[in-house]
């Protein structure tokens, strides 16, 4: 007999319970995308089983892990949202709460929850050649579990859940009062009449800064260096005027399409004109300020539009919070921390009670996991990535990766259609396995993600590339890639099949 701990701790089969073994389809992470995935296997691959599993304890992804004052979306809701259940409340850009909420009324509508398994985290993900079969391992509050399935679809997000980046600041063991990121916001904290400083000019920060002040906080943002801001208006009027006149199937359909239009666009000229847009993003930022903010200083950076992330403020809050003198800027960098607050290498000294370290994300793809193919390690880093959704030479899977110039969920919506439409396929010719060649990609990497903000140069060792090529080239295009999910076919030369009885090795150059 085992010992009571190691009976407690083995992994059992086929945990899900009225499920079939094995599944069709086994997604990891419900989030937007994750939710998203399951929606459109349910529309579109009726007679697929799948279950979904999420290692936290609540669905919502990023909007159930960020609790952090005035968390909201930075993009529009319209495109961030389900195109099959479309956003209706007023407000564009919503707050963190109501998106959660949206995520969890789609799954409850769509029937997801009987499949979802929460509190189940995946640790390790095993191909085997010749099951044709993926083993899954999980981690619960039970204890170690196993699932089995043909065909894994990874929507568990691009970064660390249990940890966000924080630099090593000098002095900060010296520092008297508290230190906090935005990733882990403590219930407890309480800002009302404190001194607080934000280090960051990211969409956190940006962020946090005025909900801070309307909290009753003397707030400092300190950044080092500046980043584009624009304002945003936090409704649609147009959609609201639309919804009332139109049949909100139209109206929506409408609502959409400008958005995502209006984000090309702007994209696209500042790309092509970025002192242009640079020179109109600064203008916007001055007549928003008035005179009292030196705009040369605090809110012109040095590179491109779109060289890094464009940050978004509804309704020009941040703006609104500086010129009314109800929070601070501070450019520079960060000597040291000191018992009251923080040195700047200029020798400015800021008083602080409590700081905000809003200083980025650590990228991880595969949600943390280990994953093998035959007992070979896959390393992200050595693959590309096929049509934006798989690794190279890695069998039966799928990534919902996002857009960086758009809303996450457009490109997160494709890639679940095109992986309905290659399960269907496979089913119709009766093949069990597909893999990308990636020596179809030919010569040529180049980094996945062309920003050259902090969080991306950090992980760029970790994360696969793009070829020079399609399919191997990632766009950043929502309509080219709307175009060619429509124009092309599932069936290209890097992309083979295989049928039961034949093994990897049968499909190798």
């Amino acid at each position: 007999m085992l010992p009571e701990s190691e009976s407690r701790d083995r992994p059992t089969l086929n945990p899900l319970g009225g499920l079939p073994d094995p599944l069709d389809v086994l997604i990891v992470g419900a989030g937007l995308s994750g939710i998203d995935a399951a929606c459109r296997l349910t529309l579109h691959c009726p007679r697929k089983s799948w279950a979904l599993v999420e290692a936290r304890d609540r669905i919502g992804g990023t909007w159930d892990l960020f609790r952090y004052p005035g968390i909201r979306s930075d993009s529009d809701m319209h495109t961030l949202g389900f195109p099959f259940r479309p956003w209706q409340a007023d407000a564009s850009i919503a707050d963190g709460p109501a998106i959660r909420d949206y995520i969890e009324d789609t799954a409850s509508e769509f029937g997801l929850m009987p499949r979802i398994r929460l509190g189940w985290r995946v640790t390790r993900a095993d191909w085997c050649s010749r099951d044709q079969l993926w083993t899954v391992g999980l981690a619960t509050a039970e204890g170690g579990r196993k699932v089995r399935c043909r065909f894994l679809y990874l929507c568990s997000g691009y970064y660390r859940y249990d940890q966000g980046h924080t630099p090593v600041f000098p002095g900060a063991e010296d520092f008297r009062g508290r230190i906090v990121h935005p990733q882990h916001w403590p219930e407890d904290l309480e800002v009302k009449g404190r001194r607080v400083v934000v280090i960051g000019s990211g969409a956190t920060a940006v962020t946090l800064v005025p909900a801070l002040a309307d909290r009753g906080a003397m707030v400092t943002m300190l950044q080092r260096s500046p980043t584009y801001i624009v304002s945003r208006p936090r409704h649609d009027d147009l959609g609201a005027r639309l919804r009332r006149r139109l049949p909100g199937w139209l109206a929506a359909a409408l609502v959409r399409w400008k958005y995502i239009g209006w984000s090309l666009l702007t994209y696209q000229l500042a790309r092509r004109r970025p002192e242009t847009v640079k020179r109109r993003i600064i203008e916007a930022a001055r007549a928003a300020l008035g005179d009292g903010i030196d705009v040369s200083r605090h809110f012109t950076p040095t590179y491109a539009p779109w060289d890094q992330r464009v940050c978004l403020v509804p309704d020009g809050d941040l703006f609104t919070a500086l010129k009314t003198g109800a929070a601070e800027i501070a450019t520079g960098r960060i000597a040291r921390f000191t018992p009251i607050g923080i040195r700047l290498e200029s020798g400015e000294e800021i008083d602080a009670d409590v700081i905000i370290t809003a200083t980025g994300l650590e990228m991880r793809l595969l949600g943390g996991m280990e994953m093998r193919v035959d007992g070979a390690l896959v390393n992200p880093g050595d693959r590309l990535l096929y049509q934006g959704m798989m690794l190279g030479d890695v069998p039966n899977h799928a990534l919902a990766m996002g857009y960086v110039n758009a809303s996450w969920t457009l490109k997160c919506d494709l890639t679940a259609r095109a992986v309905c439409r290659l399960l269907n396929r496979m089913e119709r010719h009766g093949h069990t396995v597909c893999v990308p060649r990636q020596a179809a990609a030919g010569d040529g990497r180049e980094p996945l993600l062309g920003f050259a903000s902090g969080y991306v140069l950090r992980a760029r060792p970790h994360m696969p590339g793009q070829g020079s090529r399609p399919p191997w080239r990632v766009r950043q295009n929502y309509l080219a890639d709307l175009a060619a999910f429509h124009l092309s076919s599932p069936r290209d030369a890097a992309l083979a099949f295989l049928r039961p009885g034949q093994s990897l090795k049968d499909i190798t150059p």
